[in-house]
């Protein structure tokens, strides 16, 4: 988590990615293009439709994605689903009311995960704190998806009653080959406050004696990046789960796509230029991790009082000029079609 310790939504028409520029509208018919922010950050929300079987698929032979809040997307390739930290269960835990409790219970929505998940393949959970990881245990019991994640999330998921063969422990470094699907695994760093410090640090090298029952029982067990890559050239997005990350490690990686997370402080210096540089000044930047993650995923995003998304864009623009930003929103497609890439 990034921590300093309604009416009902349309259906939303897709947006359209593509390799190191943005694909036009009319690459998926009636499709609109990313929108691109403006210096002062204005945020711009998707066109609406009023197709009531919902936004069109995407094309064969492309991927989309869809932002599932706070830091978590759904990515689905030819049919396949890969999730990266699919928090859907958001419930009240004091965070952005004054008065946080850290033994606020655990809790996790069968229903409301089910719309929103599809059948997933591959589960990536960057660390362990709940706004990450606290509806992975039922995600994986319930779909059989394979788990990519930490030795404390192993633990974690064990101590849930999740198979220990579904999970597949990573540091950073590894490369992983799912036919079609390449997973990179990159060590990274968790968000530091104004105090340069965090919630809940501390990792596990066995299994807790009882299942957690309070968000305050999940550590954040070190923190991972990954960059996920479609087919043999791309498209290539990178995700991640708190704003800081290990400079070295991300050196190279050069995704067209680069899900950022907004910093709640300044105590990282220099993060969002050290980042853009580092990752080659990626074609699109997404900021994730700037909503208020205790609102419902029905509602409009609300920001985090505490992250500076104005500031962020501000600075992505002042480095990287030539990336587009775009302001994601609940549960929108954004569509990429391999086959009209650019390079």
């Amino acid at each position: 988590m990034n921590d300093d310790t309604g009416a009902r939504r349309p259906k939303r028409s897709i947006q359209v990615f593509g390799r190191r520029t943005v694909l036009r509208g009319a690459a998926l018919g009636a499709a609109a293009p990313l929108i691109p922010a403006t210096a002062s950050a204005s945020i711009a929300s998707p066109k609406t439709h009023t197709d009531e079987a919902g936004p069109a698929a995407p094309v064969a032979g492309s991927a989309s994605f869809r932002w599932l809040g706070t830091s978590g997307w759904r990515i689905d390739v030819d049919g396949r689903t890969v999730l990266f930290d699919p928090y859907i269960t958001r419930f009240k835990t004091g965070l952005f009311d004054g008065a946080f409790n850290p033994g606020t219970r655990l809790k996790s929505d069968p229903d409301l995960v089910r719309e929103h998940i599809g059948r997933p393949e591959i589960v990536l959970v960057s660390h362990s704190h709940w706004d990450h990881i606290a509806d992975v245990p039922h995600i994986a019991e319930t779909t059989g998806a394979r788990i990519v994640g930490t030795e404390t999330t192993f633990h974690l998921l064990v101590a849930f009653g999740v198979d220990p063969e579904q999970i597949s422990v990573v540091k950073g470094g590894e490369v992983l080959d799912f036919g079609g699907i390449t997973v990179e695994v990159v060590s990274s760093l968790h968000s530091r406050n104004k105090r340069h410090s965090y919630f809940a640090p501390g990792t596990l090298n066995a299994p807790p004696a009882a299942a957690p029952r309070a968000i305050g029982d999940l550590p954040e067990g070190d923190t991972l990046a990954f960059q996920v890559t479609v087919g043999s050239g791309g498209p290539t997005a990178f995700v991640m789960g708190a704003s800081d990350f290990a400079e070295r490690a991300v050196q190279g990686l050069t995704p067209d796509l680069a899900m950022i997370a907004v910093p709640s402080s300044t105590a990282t210096s220099r993060y969002v230029p050290r980042l853009l540089r580092a990752l080659g000044r990626p074609g699109v930047v997404v900021p994730v991790h700037w909503d208020n993650f205790e609102e419902p995923l029905s509602e409009l995003p609300r920001r985090d009082p505490a992250m500076d998304l104005d500031g962020f864009v501000t600075q992505v623009h002042q480095e990287s000029p030539t990336s587009r930003i775009v302001i994601p929103d609940y549960l929108t497609t954004y569509g990429g079609d391999m086959r009209l890439r650019t390079v």
